[in-house]
């Protein structure tokens, strides 16, 4: 009794079958290995995502933490500094110690004996020639930065583009107030209304250029100071989505009993 070729080579040839099956299976972009593959890299771009900013922000946090320390810890006296009880050094004293020292210089400045002070010191730093020039130039700097936390009115009012460096190619510029004194004055526009504003170089927000633009020549735009500081210190990458702050104001709007329609989808042109 013969056997049959299929009868004789059939579990081998269904072995070999299955193997080449599973090759082809894992050569093709619906392998198992090349999708646990993308799922690792996924993970792994998400952990950078959520790990990055956390670790660069804690570096940044105890960096200041150390430079303040190396600049006012001498200055704490020995008695009030926890290392001269402890055998190890605690870090923050010297932050510590310099925000209660601004506290207290504020508090005093709430007082007439404190205003006295401080306008005696600023006559005495008046009366010096280079030294009155540079005091004045960082005392109109803490001023802007301090006022753009609240205390006065926003160092940056509004956002707006001009056209930057050529006609057709335009740029984000943060709008700081009107052009006023010597320079409102004498600008060849005459009696036209001029913007003082801020142009970033790319991702060094603190560089840039200041700028005095005729009121027509800029742009204004909707979004918040902190969102165009977003694009300018992410080149590009991150940009606001606009479509959803239309849809939270709308949304804002009929919670007020104002009937407005549905905002419209910007599509692009083709």
């Amino acid at each position: 009794m013969t056997q049959s070729p299929q009868g004789k080579g059939g579990p081998e040839r269904g072995d070999d079958d299955g193997l080449a099956t599973g090759l082809r299976h894992l050569a093709t972009d619906d392998g198992a290995p090349l999708r646990i593959g993308a799922r690792l890299r996924n993970y792994f771009l998400t952990g950078l995502i959520i790990v990055g900013p956390v670790t660069l922000t804690v570096y940044f946090i105890w960096w200041v933490i150390n430079v303040t320390d190396a600049w006012l810890k001498p200055f704490v006296p020995a008695v009030y500094s926890p290392d001269t009880y402890l055998p190890f050094s605690v870090p923050g004293i010297g932050l510590l110690f310099g925000i209660v020292f601004l506290t207290l210089t504020g508090a005093l400045t709430a007082n007439l004996l404190g205003r006295s002070l401080i306008s005696f010191g600023e006559m005495a730093l008046d009366r010096m020639p280079i030294v009155r020039n540079v005091y004045r130039a960082l005392k109109q700097i803490f001023e802007s930065v301090v006022s753009a936390t609240g205390m006065q009115q926003q160092a940056f009012q509004k956002v707006g583009i001009i056209e930057f460096p050529s006609k057709g190619l335009w740029s984000i510029v943060f709008v700081t107030g009107e052009t006023k004194g010597e320079i409102k004055i004498t600008e060849p526009g005459g009696e036209e209304d001029m913007l003082t504003v801020f142009m970033p170089t790319g991702i060094v927000p603190p560089t840039g250029f200041i700028c005095f633009v005729p009121r027509r020549s800029v742009t204004l735009l909707k979004m918040s100071v902190e969102d165009a500081a977003k694009i300018v210190i992410s080149a590009g990458m991150v940009v606001p989505d606009y479509e959803a702050r239309l849809k939270q104001l709308a949304e804002q709007a009929r919670k007020a009993g104002v009937a407005v329609p549905d905002p419209i989808a910007v599509t692009p042109k083709e």
